[in-house]
């Protein structure tokens, strides 16, 4: 089955002179939920190939009663300038439903967010959230070429000076301090060691928080990496059926279910194939969304570009990869 929703365009926001918010509306007209700091995978179209899927975070937050994604521009990147040019109100786009794990477990928690660039899209959902319904405070560190560049300036001054005692925005400009680096961010992050750390934005801006994260022994650390998706996320799944095939439980939305699982198919494409509404987004085994934990039994990673040692050591793996290696296998989403 394919989980793909259809969204129709209904404003479309310059931020930048290379970067637009869409705002999005389901089709037909219908709540869609989602957590702060997830995201969404798009189908554009494209004359070479087709459609080429690209993913995006949700700048809007849950409580705001809509979903908006912002994109900015990258050099050589097709999907994005395809958006900035074309995407008009009234369009419409498909997508897989929202997904990711990079969201914080509760809204009342004190957060360390550090962005740079486009990066800023999950932390302003997460931090606008944690403002509105819970009780944390959020220093946020982020990191732009100029002020002309810093996307939602206005919004996140707008946000401080209505929570001046729960919200501290830090601003680092490269035309103005240089490159952020592991030594200096290892001094800027000091005074928030005891906070739950989220990271985003370019590769060696993230490898650069994390080596400073390290040095001063933070272990709560949060890292959304998104690599561009070579093949089609939203292709149909088909499972032939097989004597060679291992028994798989699991667990999703409070529901248990139990399947034959062919020994050379991936999990995920068993449970769509079989009409369940698993989490997915990339389907190459680098982006999360499809994570899940084996409670009983052995699965094998055909590939894995995200989880670490500890989350596969606590039984984490990603559905979109696993296959299984023992006869029964049970599976939890929960």
């Amino acid at each position: 089955m394919s989980a793909a929703v259809t969204f129709r365009v209904v404003r479309v926001t310059a931020e930048t002179q290379d970067a637009v918010s869409l705002e999005l509306v389901a089709e037909p007209e219908g709540h869609l939920s989602y957590r702060p700091g997830q995201f969404l995978t798009l189908r554009i179209p494209s004359e070479r190939t087709g459609s080429v899927a690209r993913s995006y975070s949700l700048s809007s937050a849950p409580h705001e009663g809509r979903l908006t994604v912002t994109v900015k521009r990258t050099a050589g990147g097709y999907a994005s300038n395809w958006l900035c040019d074309n995407a008009v109100p009234g369009m419409t786009i498909d997508s897989l439903p929202p997904a990711g794990i990079f969201t914080p477990d509760s809204l009342d928690s004190d957060l360390l967010l550090s962005a740079a660039g486009s990066g800023i899209t999950p932390m302003l959902s997460i931090l606008k959230s944690v403002l509105a319904q819970g009780t944390g405070r959020c220093t946020l560190i982020y990191a732009n070429r100029d002020e002309e560049s810093v996307i939602f300036a206005d919004e996140l001054r707008s946000l401080t000076a209505e929570h001046p005692n729960r919200l501290v925005v830090l601003h680092w400009l490269e035309a103005v301090q240089g490159l952020p680096s592991a030594p200096t961010l290892t001094t800027l992050i000091t005074p928030w060691t005891s906070r739950e750390l989220f990271v985003c934005g370019p590769a060696p801006f993230m490898d650069a928080v994390v080596t400073a994260a390290d040095n001063l022994g933070m272990d709560r650390v949060h890292v959304e990496k998104f690599v561009s998706i070579s093949g089609d996320p939203f292709a149909e799944t088909e499972v032939e059926d097989t004597d060679d095939a291992a028994i798989v439980e699991v667990e999703l939305d409070g529901a248990t279910n139990e399947f034959a699982w062919p020994r050379d198919t991936v999990l995920l494409d068993v449970l769509l194939a079989r009409g369940i509404a698993a989490p997915y987004s990339c389907r190459e085994g680098a982006c999360s969304a499809c994570v899940c934990r084996v409670v009983d039994g052995e699965v094998k990673l055909l590939r894995n570009e995200v989880l670490e040692r500890a989350d596969l050591a606590d039984g984490y793996v990603l559905a979109c990869q696993a296959v299984p290696v023992t006869d029964a296998v049970r599976v939890t989403y929960e």
